[in-house]
């Protein structure tokens, strides 16, 4: 256990683990995913908060080691407030072949892709794709800002766009792009079906045209582009709308 204690350090992308920060992170991974889990450290006097109780009561169904360590997630922790840390093991996932795609093209930031997958799941998407170079899925702030979610869903990284569409090639695309052909409104949208984003700075180069239905969602002309988070949570919306 100590020798385990000594390894631990301010979260590095070379990791083989990663750390949820927060009693709802952290529910949400023993929850789904209790067979990656190492270990669980919480904050003395914090035993009875809201969330936490339940955090070791799971620990104990799990059988997963739970105990106070102020100092080890004082080491570890981005923020002063944090009174639980799991530690786990990376993992990965299969994507299904059946169901409807994100497809992110080299997400550069880390708040964005979190609350992409905490929408996704919210509007019932389970699958994402990350066309590389693209941020880290088990980086903290990630997992933070998806408030658990990415315990919910499967992903899976890929070299290009080409590896991506040899794999799952078989479906409908639909590239988001600010000269897309058709309005998103306008377009009926046939499954199962990939919904494609470009970069936060770039967006998706123009040969992406080719690979299916381009679509581009109006807005006016006081803004360049809209937020990748904000863009693809509408793209998901306008489609749960119809489904409804």
């Amino acid at each position: 256990m100590e020798e385990f204690h000594s390894k631990l350090k301010r979260y590095d992308k070379k990791f083989e683990y990663s750390y949820t920060f927060g009693a709802y992170p952290t529910l949400d991974l023993l929850r789904k995913k209790v067979d990656v889990v190492f270990e669980v450290y919480i904050k003395e006097g914090s035993q009875s908060s809201d969330g936490v109780e339940e955090v070791v009561r799971l620990c104990k169904e799990g059988n997963i080691p739970c105990e106070v360590n102020d100092r080890l997630i004082e080491k570890i922790a981005y923020k002063e407030n944090t009174y639980v840390v799991g530690v786990f093991k990376k993992y990965e996932c299969e994507l299904s072949k059946d169901s409807n795609h994100i497809v992110l093209v080299n997400p550069s930031n880390t708040g964005n892709l979190g609350t992409i997958i905490r929408t996704m799941l919210g509007f019932g998407f389970k699958d994402l794709a990350i066309i590389k170079p693209g941020v880290d899925i088990f980086e903290p702030k990630v997992v933070r800002s998806s408030m658990g979610s990415l315990f919910h869903i499967n992903f899976r990284y890929f070299n290009s766009i080409q590896e991506y569409m040899d794999m799952y090639g078989k479906r409908n695309i639909y590239p988001f792009m600010l000269d897309g052909a058709k309005n998103i409104s306008e377009v009926e949208f046939k499954e199962p079906f990939s919904f494609i984003q470009g970069n936060e700075g770039s967006g998706l180069p123009s040969e992406f045209k080719n690979l299916g239905q381009s679509i581009y969602i109006p807005h006016s002309k006081d803004i360049d582009s809209l937020n990748l988070s904000i863009a693809t949570s509408i793209g998901m919306w306008e489609y749960q709308r119809r489904e409804k």
